[in-house]
């Protein structure tokens, strides 16, 4: 198959925005999701990271391993360009449903309002807009994440475990928040006071952090549940939709409110 590296004269005019999968040709397994304009999918598929600057750093990490061993198999990256002349109003929107479309992807971060609008089955979409709302601004410093993987939500200490680690986080802002709100879906179903932040290795979290799996770059906490005060106020019976624009989640799973 021949390779291409860039699009003819004219064509990138005429194409205007679009949204692009990566494929491992091993598989035929989409990899990775992503938007551009230009020779950006060509420039993913080739792993030129100058040209990706960006990017998530946990992206690039995973996305540029799956292809380096594409690579070292002999072979290219397949792609395809899976929608295009997208309005610029319209390719967030475009890219987040396929990012969705696609478990297992490289993509770290979710699509645009992946966490609020992504899917959800009716149970989850009853709660997000039946339960009661965080529609005050609260004078809390807090610290949002956004872990979206829970089966059963009466479960704190399930909660817990997600919550408290691994984050691409700033500690000295998560060191002044007054308690760690758990979203899952727009809904806050946890909240724990951070007693301390640790680097995300197996020395400092063993029970979670295997040996050889450590990341120092990022961050985890132990803690507790918040105060009882503090849990009826965010979280209540089984949780409360967050109304307030700030503390919605976009698109990185941690998200700051007043700090």
């Amino acid at each position: 198959m021949e390779v291409i590296s860039g699009f003819p004269a004219g064509v990138s005019e005429k194409i205007g925005n679009y949204v692009y999968r990566l494929i491992d040709p091993r598989n035929g397994e989409t990899f990775y999701v992503g938007k551009g304009k230009g020779n950006r999918v060509f420039a993913h598929a080739a792993a030129r990271h100058e040209k990706l600057i960006d990017d998530n750093d946990d992206s690039i990490s995973l996305k540029f391993s799956r292809i380096a061993e594409i690579k070292n198999a002999g072979l290219e990256v397949s792609y395809v360009i899976h929608r295009h002349d997208i309005p610029d109003a319209a390719i967030l929107e475009v890219e987040a449903s396929l990012i969705d479309a696609f478990p297992g992807l490289t993509n770290v971060q979710g699509g645009y309002g992946s966490g609020a609008k992504g899917p959800m089955n009716v149970i989850e979409i009853i709660d997000k807009y039946a339960l009661p709302e965080i529609d005050v601004e609260p004078e809390e410093k807090l610290v949002l994440i956004n872990i979206n993987r829970l089966e059963d939500r009466s479960d704190v200490c399930a909660i817990y475990q997600q919550t408290r680690l691994a984050w691409r986080i700033s500690k000295s802002r998560a060191d002044a928040a007054d308690y760690i709100l758990a979203v899952v879906k727009g809904v806050v179903v946890g909240a724990f006071v951070a007693n301390e932040w640790l680097d995300a290795t197996h020395a400092n979290f063993p029970d979670r952090v295997p040996m050889g799996g450590e990341s120092p770059d990022r961050k985890g906490f132990n803690g507790t549940p918040a105060p009882k005060n503090a849990w009826e106020k965010f979280v209540g019976d089984r949780g409360k939709r967050i109304s307030i624009e700030g503390m919605k989640h976009i698109q990185n799973p941690v998200r700051y409110w007043n700090i």
